[in-house]
């Protein structure tokens, strides 16, 4: 009887734990670490529409959870949830903070949500604090890009803890995502949903393959970074003593490193057809077409060609 006493305890025990690596977590229960977002979207690392005004290039605040495997905010390749969605297209937080809600109440799958202030630029930075459990040592988080279809950055379920010990230190470089909820190819597109919703996708310099997408730069192999996160665990005698990273005022127009410079080839429309041959009659006269600039070229990119062309014709209709 005792002996089966003790395996029902251990087997409830057991089914209480989060499944999934975080569950050999063995560092010591609580960790607290600063999380600096920073904006790197500038008009030289993306030249391409980039928005400067109704509204200009900027961030939404930053809305984040500390998790078990148990829970998932987002995920590639994956449907987004209503509140994912809704934060995406509008940067409306409710639905998502009653989704981290109730995965809280009913699995035990979250430890604490963390929020940073918006940033109004493409560049700049955003901080706040968070804290992480031996059971729940799992970030997610997303970011909106402002303007944008239903565009975000984040990251899925990044681990803080390493076997017995929390990571000092991490930084990630960030790159855009689609939620798949908006069929918009550019940042000022209109809202046109996607029916059916779309999985959530990464946004490439090559993919949706489609020369209107805001990101497509066929001839770069990879995007630059659009942001990058950092985290650096705080030390105990720091714990209670960080105030200013909390409810810290976004900063504007701050680019930490070498900026990013993204060349940019003109583009220009189709030929117009050939306009009506002038010139004296029973000689030889001149018609003109032309075309016009689409997008100007930026950063050494290939400047435009020439806009109109010439050539020899034989006049009508002379008296």
């Amino acid at each position: 009887k005792v002996i089966w006493t003790l395996l029902v305890t251990i087997l409830g025990y057991a089914s209480s734990l989060p499944v999934g690596d975080d569950s050999i977590c063995t560092a010591e229960e609580l960790a607290k670490y600063s999380i600096t977002f920073t904006g790197k979207w500038s008009q030289t690392a993306f030249p391409k529409q980039y928005p400067l005004y109704r509204p200009p290039a900027q961030w939404s605040s930053m809305l984040g959870v500390t998790h078990s495997s148990d829970y998932s905010m987002w995920k590639k390749n994956e449907y987004a949830s209503n509140g994912v969605r809704d934060f995406a297209e509008k940067g409306e937080a409710w639905v998502l903070m009653k989704e981290i809600e109730e995965a809280g109440e009913k699995i035990q799958s979250v430890h604490g949500i963390f929020s940073a202030p918006a940033i109004s630029s493409g560049t700049g930075q955003t901080s706040t604090e968070l804290e992480a459990h031996s059971r729940h040592p799992l970030v997610s988080f997303v970011v909106r890009i402002v303007p944008s279809p239903d565009w975000f950055v984040g990251i899925d379920s990044l681990n803080l803890c390493e076997g017995d010990h929390w990571i000092e230190e991490v930084s990630v470089d960030l790159f855009p995502y689609d939620a798949g909820t908006d069929s918009g190819f550019t940042f000022s597109s209109p809202n046109f949903a996607t029916i059916p919703q779309d999985t959530v996708t990464e946004i490439t310099c090559s993919s949706p393959s489609h020369p209107a997408n805001s990101f497509y730069y066929p001839k770069l192999k990879i995007l630059p970074p659009i942001a990058q996160v950092t985290m650096v665990k705080l030390k105990k005698n720091q714990l209670g003593l960080s105030a200013p990273y909390l409810n810290l005022p976004a900063k504007s127009n701050e680019i930490i490193d070498t900026v990013s410079e993204t060349p940019l080839d003109c583009e220009v429309s189709q030929w117009s057809s050939w306009g009506l041959c002038r010139g004296l009659c029973r000689k030889t006269g001149t018609k003109l077409r032309t075309r016009f600039v689409l997008l100007q070229p930026a950063n050494n990119g290939m400047p435009c060609p020439n806009l109109d062309e010439e050539t020899g014709c034989e006049p009508e209709n002379c008296v």
